[in-house]
């Protein structure tokens, strides 16, 4: 395998991995939904949020994994990934949510990279 193709298999690798946590995510979120807007109401988001969380996890998530607007979508998921760190993971003191935290930092430095290169050759729409 060539270094551009492999290059172009490691961003399809990427995308793929990045956008499973969200596309999966999304879909929990409707089988748990009224456990989900409980959670998000004690933790001082509006429960009538859901909505557009879901939305956004799913449809960037399945843009990204696409290729489609694979940039804009991996900027909105890394935003998104960042406020949901800073709201729901903020106790640093507690060892899990410090864990969870950075995790959520590191999801969101993986899609700055993908932000930066584009969605790569396999991709619905290269580079955009």
């Amino acid at each position: 395998m060539s270094h551009t193709n492999l290059n172009a298999a490691t961003i399809l690798g990427g995308r793929v991995l990045l956008s499973a946590i969200f596309i999966l995510a999304g879909i929990a979120k409707i089988s748990g939904y009224g456990a989900t807007q409980e959670y998000m109401t004690a933790m001082g988001v509006p429960g009538a949020l859901l909505p557009l969380v879901i939305a956004l996890e799913i449809g960037a998530g399945g843009a990204l994994l696409l290729g489609i607007r694979a940039r804009l979508a991996a900027v909105l998921l890394a935003l998104f990934s960042v406020a949901a760190a800073l709201i729901f993971h903020a106790d640093l003191g507690d060892a899990m949510q410090r864990i969870l935290f950075m995790k959520n930092l590191a999801i969101a430095g993986g899609l700055l990279m993908v932000a930066a290169a584009g969605a790569g050759r396999y991709a619905v729409r290269p580079n955009v």
